[in-house]
């Protein structure tokens, strides 16, 4: 399909365009929120609130890159906002906690996460893995994600991240050195 003529329907509301947009990125939308949230109902809910993102702000979108990276970039700075309201949430909890009120707010992201690609043997790995990646600085897990997790090249995760491509090469290269830091414990422990 030509995309701009694809993008001309989106801009004049075409809903049949509309629903080829979300069919055609609904999985790529999810899966990436998914691996930066760590959370399938946060991530289903992301999932929702990017494409409203899109439908509304598909008036303003220049073309300057394929509309796939413009969906990413999206998918990437909403799930961030997300993750920074949930940091915020979680230190007022723990705040509140340490002034005896623990029963108030409780404190997000205490539970393991299981993405649900994952085989059922390999769960606790995944889990410590997930877990390993939470644990990265934001801009290392988001080359990472989208790396790893959605398969993306290095030049569209630079486009996406409006970063330079060397730029992309130095994150992934210190996020996997930060990840064998992080499960180096893991492995002397469990692997003999």
């Amino acid at each position: 399909m030509n995309e701009e003529y694809f993008i001309y329907r989106l801009k004049a509301r075409d809903p049949s365009a509309f629903q080829e947009l979300v069919e055609q990125f609904r999985d790529r939308v999810y899966n990436t929120a998914l691996g930066l949230l760590q959370d399938n109902k946060d991530a289903e809910d992301m999932a929702q609130e990017i494409f409203l993102e899109v439908y509304q702000s598909i008036p303003y979108f220049r073309g300057a890159s394929k509309i796939s990276t413009w969906i990413y970039r999206i998918t990437v700075q909403k799930s961030l906002e997300f993750i920074r309201k949930q940091k915020r949430k979680k230190r007022s909890a723990t705040l509140l906690s340490l002034f005896g009120k623990e029963n108030l707010i409780p404190v997000p992201g205490t539970s393991p996460f299981f993405h649900p690609g994952i085989q059922l043997e390999n769960k606790e790995r995944a889990a410590i893995l997930f877990d390993a990646i939470k644990k990265l600085p934001v801009k290392q897990r988001m080359a990472f994600t989208l790396n790893k997790v959605e398969d993306l090249g290095y030049a569209e995760i630079a486009e996406i991240m409006k970063v330079s491509l060397s730029s992309v090469e130095s994150l992934l290269f210190r996020a996997r050195q930060n990840l064998r830091k992080i499960l180096a414990g893991y492995y002397v422990e469990n692997e003999r």
